[in-house]
């Protein structure tokens, strides 16, 4: 078997790791479950981990040194580092992006240019109660990661909305083309992710 052939082989018995972010700190928060779906839902060769934002204090430039930058952030930062891609679930607040998760990105987009979301394949879901989805969050988180040089997976956009009514009191999403969408939101990045390794 020649040498590129054996390499494409190689990767396609890997799993990809994918680092889930949610843009809301609520213990119910429809974000939260529809990571958790995407996490049950993920096609075979994919893995997502879920890393809890809660400990990420506000962003202070003082604290952003080798010496005095918290251990939280340096376990976010790591954790993106490794990751093969990152998965930013999130809910719209007031038409943008939630303060939790854009301070989350305002630690690891440090230092501009360079930082561990450089060339980092991201992900984005929303999920909203209204019929819109979220569509306004992701197109100013779109604006941010292409400013830190992200790689943004668009595909087809995935925009969950009425959330509400979609996801059932188990937290698992009750109507079946979202699942469809979902699914296939996650496979095409798989594909994608496995066909830059390659």
């Amino acid at each position: 078997m020649p040498h590129t052939q054996r390499k494409v082989l190689f990767m396609a018995n890997t799993d990809l790791k994918i680092l889930g972010l949610v843009g809301s700190l609520r213990a119910a928060s429809k974000n939260k479950l529809l990571l958790h779906e995407a996490m049950r839902l993920a096609p075979e060769g994919l893995t997502i981990e879920h890393f809890d934002l809660s400990s990420i204090p506000m962003y202070n430039g003082d604290l952003d040194t080798e010496e005095n930058r918290p251990d939280s952030v340096n376990a976010l930062k790591e954790a993106i580092k490794n990751a093969d891609g990152v998965l930013l679930v999130t809910p719209e607040y007031n038409y943008s992006v939630p303060g939790v998760l854009k301070n989350a990105i305002d630690w690891a987009s440090r230092p501009a240019y360079h930082s561990v979301f450089a060339k980092k394949s991201v992900g984005v879901l929303s999920a909203t109660p209204g019929l819109l989805g979220g569509v306004r969050v992701q197109v100013h988180l779109r604006e941010i990661l292409f400013g830190m040089h992200a790689q943004i997976f668009i595909h087809a956009e995935f925009l969950m909305g009425g959330a509400n009514n979609k996801l059932d009191e188990s937290g698992q999403i009750n109507d079946a083309t979202t699942t469809e969408m979902l699914v296939n939101y996650l496979t095409h990045w798989r594909d994608w992710l496995r066909s830059q390794q390659s």
